[in-house]
This record gives structure tokens, C-alpha cells and sequence, in this order.
């Protein structure tokens, strides 16, 4: 995949988004933790939080700390 500072990127451009979709259409919980085929949202999460894993497993590599 892509290096750690890659995915650190990534997720800044989706939170960017998220919180760029929030100011135009508001907070939906529904909508973000359940939504709807094709929204703006589906998926984010999962993604979001497997990139965040990785950025994770990287540092610990990097360390060579153990989790």
C-alpha cells in the first residue's frame, strides 16, 4: 500500500470532506453511522478506520514495538 505519511494524507483529505459535507448539510447520526448505498458517507467510516489501523501498524514497525 502506500506509505504511512500517504495515509496520514488520506485521511486528512477525508476528514476535509466530512467536515466540509457537515457545514453544508449538518450532522445526521443516522446518516453517518448508517448510511444510505452511494452517499457521501457510505463507507467512510470502515475506510477511515482501516487506514487508521495501518497509519498505526506503520508506527509500531517503525518503533519496533510490539502490540
Amino acid at each position: 500500500m502506500s506509505t504511512k505519511q500517504e495515509k496520514i494524507q488520506k485521511m486528512l483529505e477525508m476528514q476535509k470532506k466530512f467536515i466540509e459535507n457537515e457545514h453544508a448539510n449538518g450532522f445526521d447520526a443516522k446518516a453517518y453511522y448508517t448510511p444510505d448505498s452511494g452517499d457521501v458517507l457510505d463507507g467512510y467510516i470502515d475506510t477511515y478506520n482501516d487506514i487508521a489501523v495501518d497509519v498505526m501498524n506503520d508506527a509500531h514497525k517503525e518503533r519496533g514495538s510490539k502490540r
